[in-house]
């Protein structure tokens, strides 16, 4: 709205100056806007002139009163009977005189003298008046033409400056609203990653799901054999670097190809595109064998030296129903393999809930 009134004023203030230079400079052009005063003086002059040459001669006493008609057709004009107090007494004279000529009298040079040289006065008196007053008329419009100019100036420097703040405004809330959405998405991101592994958590997982909705994929869910058993025996502290080190060695086994996420407790799942059981399989089979390479300590143990892990895994189309079905088949098939004895794997097939066992 401030933008939009300082605009009209501008506009109005910038449409006012061409209208009046238009109306004072534009009277040249029209006869009311011209001299008639020093017309008319000219024309008395030229009057006087000839009578004065010759008044006894019909010629010159007829140009003299043609011109003499001329200077009093310009002289009797309502302004100058409204303005000037010497116009009537003289148009007056002029009337006598007129007639006389128009009798073929021959006024003498004592009586054309007074018969013109006052009227000739008056237009001079006239002509001092217009110019007074078409500088004045000068004058009030300069300083009305700065005065708008000033508003104008100051308006846009108003725009200006409201520009400034309206900007900077404007950026600052830009980057607040930046700086919240990247706060956001921070907390987005912590919310959906385990605090102690800094792998994903099950909120994440179904998110990956949804992502990938309608690709074939695998998980695999893994169990630390004994983990409570390792806690007790080292103690909590030991417990998490362990789980740190495991989630480090599951993501190296499988290449970087998967998505690692902790289920909760020593429980965690790994997602990735996947086509084939033989493919799950093979992950499988190489998490196992590293971990045995890796020989970590297990002091608790009750049937090795080392970590032991426990997994099951199944292939199944990515998307709310199917996370459902390849979760409870790959569950089944982890807890089954826990019914073994542990430290092995099984791939579960989703649609008859069967797998193939694994060492």
């Amino acid at each position: 709205m401030s933008f939009t009134a300082l605009i009209l004023l501008i506009t109005y203030e910038t449409r006012w100056v061409h209208p009046e230079i238009h109306a004072y400079f534009s009277q040249s052009g029209n006869l009311t806007g011209q001299q008639l005063a020093t017309r008319s003086r000219g024309y008395l002059q030229e009057s006087l002139g000839l009578l004065l040459e010759g008044a006894d001669e019909p010629a010159h006493r007829e140009r003299a009163l043609f011109q003499l008609e001329l200077a009093y057709s310009l002289f009797d004009i309502g302004l100058y009977r409204r303005e000037y107090a010497c116009t009537e007494p003289n148009l007056a004279r002029l009337d006598r005189l007129g007639q006389r000529l128009q009798a073929g009298e021959a006024p003498t040079p004592t009586e054309l003298n007074r018969s013109l040289l006052a009227p000739i006065g008056c237009l001079t008196e006239i002509e001092m008046g217009q110019l007074d007053r078409r500088g004045l008329a000068t004058n009030q419009f300069v300083e009305e033409t700065r005065r708008h100019q000033t508003l104008v100036l100051l308006g846009s420097l108003l725009i200006y400056v409201l520009g400034i703040v309206f900007w900077w405004m404007h950026e600052r809330q830009r980057r607040s609203a930046e700086r919240a959405t990247r706060e956001s998405l921070k907390w987005m991101s912590r919310a959906m990653l385990d605090p102690l592994t800094g792998v994903g958590n099950r909120s994440a997982l179904n998110e990956e799901i949804v992502q990938r909705e309608g690709r074939p994929v695998g998980l695999l869910l893994i169990d630390i054999d004994f983990f409570k058993q390792y806690n007790d025996a080292l103690g909590h502290p030991d417990g998490d670097r362990l789980l740190r080190r495991l989630a480090m060695l599951i993501d190296e086994s499988l290449a970087g190809q998967a998505r690692l996420y902790r289920m909760g407790g020593d429980e965690f799942a790994a997602l990735l595109d996947c086509h084939e059981d033989a493919t799950l399989a093979g992950d499988c089979q190489r998490l196992t064998e590293q971990l045995r390479a890796a020989s970590l300590d297990h002091p608790a143990h009750p049937h090795s030296d080392h970590v032991t892990l426990s997994i099951g895994a199944a292939r199944f189309i990515a998307g709310e129903a199917g996370l459902a079905l390849g979760y409870a088949a790959a569950d089944q098939a982890l807890y089954r393999v826990k019914g073994e004895g542990r430290d092995g794997w099984e791939v579960a097939r989703v649609e008859a809930a069967a797998g193939n066992a694994g060492a």
